[in-house]
């Protein structure tokens, strides 16, 4: 299955990736790769996750980050890439 991350979702990883490299030098670039194998996964196990927000969610295995994707005409098109620490209302107005 292909997997198109959508400009806004790029966005969301450049956001965390700042956030992260200003805790400390080079968790940044962790956290890209961790989220990045996390959405490789994808290829496998796209459709297995649950719905929230119209949307299907992947929960990121070493970071309190959610991976939105929608599977269209066998492509997995990620929405949105979103710190779950964050007030679900704003989630959901995000995924509107």
């Amino acid at each position: 299955m292909k997997i198109q991350i959508l400009d806004e979702a790029e966005q969301d990883l450049l956001r965390g990736f700042r956030f992260y490299e200003e805790q400390r030098s080079g968790l940044g670039d962790y956290f890209l790769d961790s989220l990045y194998s996390d959405i490789d996964s994808l290829h496998l196990f796209a459709g297995i996750h649950p719905w929230y927000f119209g949307y299907q969610r992947l929960l990121s295995k070493r970071f309190p980050f959610a991976v939105y994707y929608r599977i269209d005409d066998e492509i997995v098109r990620i929405r949105a890439v979103l710190d779950c620490r964050q007030d679900p209302t704003k989630i959901q107005d995000r995924l509107r």
